[in-house]
């Protein structure tokens, strides 16, 4: 097999839909008949994903990957950054946790062996498969960071790579950022962007065109795609600022109020999607004691910062309310991880794993004391979840730093085939988990939420379409609605076309 040909989408700025529009290309190019991969070279975020092989990556190129009916591998985006503190983060590559570092230490001391990592990961990817699509991370226009980035441009030359550049209308100022980004660009990148995309357009395209003509006969770069805003995409995200667009007050419309705890360094929160495919369930985010209300349940989501997160509970007075809510209105309180370890008494972190702080109280809904060590568990689990009288087959995955030791036993969530996993209290408004993906399980979502149900006086719901169906649902709609707005073929040859021109260049050098 030759080498693959290469995509790369890079963005005017975070949040520009880049790993959206990479999980569409990847989707599309599947159907198109090629044998297709996701890569990201570094990726920094707090979701992520676990491998078949237990290792850790980026949530996206896992959901990509997925798009393309393949396994991830660590080599689709060999180097992860989990920030975890101030001007901090934790280092993952190929999927175990390198060191924590600094971020001048990182730029200083990592950059050489993180470059030579990063192509060693696409060289090997690029003999597997035929169709490439690579995602860049924020903008390339950084100037600031351009001389030791290893994410964008850099990337693009190394891989040989024709580069897409996607602009966010909805934010405003979508010719003025692509404009600018184009202008900041060092001419030999410039020459990389084949075209762009505008993405997120609301209304009539027609309206647009006179800045689509404009744009192009200023740039002489042509608007590969016009892709609309698409409501209710249910693509996992990974990156936090999406949270923003979450809503924080009740839908009052729906029956079931459910309150996400968003502390500061929240992660893995796609653990909470399934919520939203539910038609009777209000999912919300919230970040103080007036937001919080009174809801039928409240899910403490995962924590790369278990300890400084538990801190923010107390300072803000959250701890004391979900107590009360806890205690004396019947709601029902869920921890997944980071969530879970916050539900015991205390949380122990004498090494300094995650926080420069040694001890902190926890809730002490469960009699467990937590204690961090130096090394990650991480690995996809399955076993049978216990719970209102029903062995409930579940899977899920498990990624986290800290040990929970119990002072009773025979309350357990979860039997794997070694050992027992998670907690379930003897009025089982209470559960506790390390299975992230959880609540992906059906049948163990509509068990837990009928019973939410039954408390408030209303019916059960039973046989709910299945969310994993529903996600590849997601895959197909993301996939058409993009291959109607953007010029396939075009893009298409573009590629080819660049691929062989780079390949007549190097064939020159040789000579």
């Amino acid at each position: 097999m030759n080498d693959a040909i290469p995509l790369m989408i890079q963005g005017t700025h975070s949040d520009a839909g880049k790993s959206a529009l990479v999980t569409a290309l990847c989707r599309i190019f599947t159907e198109e008949g090629y044998k297709t991969a996701p890569f990201k070279s570094q990726n920094m975020a707090l979701n992520s994903y676990i491998t078949l092989d237990g290792k850790e990556i980026g949530r996206a190129q896992g959901v990509q990957a997925e798009a393309c009916g393949i396994k991830a591998t660590t080599d689709m985006n060999p180097i992860l950054i989990k920030p975890s503190g101030e001007y901090q983060s934790q280092i993952v590559v190929h999927g175990e946790v390198f060191k924590n570092m600094q971020a001048g230490e990182y730029r200083q001391d990592f950059f050489q062996q993180g470059l030579n990592i990063i192509k060693e990961s696409y060289e090997r990817l690029s003999k597997q498969y035929e169709r490439i699509v690579i995602e860049g991370a924020g903008s390339p226009a950084e100037i600031n960071l351009n001389d030791r980035e290893l994410v964008n441009m850099r990337v693009a030359q190394m891989a040989n790579a024709p580069v897409i550049l996607v602009g966010d209308i909805e934010k405003g100022g979508v010719f003025a950022s692509l404009v600018g980004t184009l202008q900041l660009l060092e001419e030999k990148d410039r020459k990389r962007v084949m075209g762009v995309f505008i993405n997120k357009f609301r209304g009539d395209v027609e309206l647009l065109k006179p800045g689509l003509t404009w744009f192009e006969e200023y740039t002489g770069i042509p608007v590969l795609g016009v892709i609309p805003y698409i409501e209710n995409l249910r693509i996992e995200a990974e990156d936090s600022v999406v949270l923003n667009q979450y809503a924080t007050k009740v839908d009052s419309s729906k029956e079931l109020d459910i309150a996400v705890i968003r502390y500061p360094f929240i992660s893995n929160f796609t653990d909470i999607d399934p919520f939203f495919e539910e038609p009777d369930c209000s999912v919300r985010f919230v970040q103080n004691v007036e937001q919080l209300g009174q809801p039928d349940l409240v899910i403490l989501p995962g924590s790369k910062n278990t300890i400084e997160d538990m801190m923010f509970l107390h300072d803000t007075g959250l701890a004391n309310r979900i107590l009360h809510l806890e205690q004396d209105t019947k709601t029902t309180v869920a921890g997944i991880c980071g969530g879970y370890q916050m539900l015991g008494q205390s949380i122990e972190d004498e090494f300094g794993v995650e926080s420069s702080y040694t001890h902190v109280d926890g809730l002490g809904l469960i009699e467990m004391k937590t204690f961090m060590n130096q090394q990650k568990m991480t690995i996809q689990s399955e076993g049978i979840a216990q719970f209102k009288g029903k062995e409930i087959p579940v899977s899920g995955y498990e990624i986290h730093m800290g040990e929970s030791r119990y002072k009773k036993t025979g309350n357990e969530l979860v039997k794997l085939a070694d050992r027992c996993e998670g907690t379930v209290s003897e009025n089982e408004r209470i559960i506790g988990t390390y299975f992230h993906d959880i609540f992906h399980n059906d049948v163990f979502r509509e068990v837990f939420l009928n019973e939410i149900r039954i408390q408030k006086g209303l019916e059960p719901i039973f046989q709910r379409a299945s969310f994993e169906k529903k996600k590849e649902d997601g895959f197909n709609m993301l996939a058409n609605v993009v291959r109607e707005s953007i010029q396939l073929e075009r893009i298409q040859q573009m590629m080819g076309d660049f691929s062989k021109k780079m390949g007549s260049h190097e064939e020159e050098k040789r000579k």
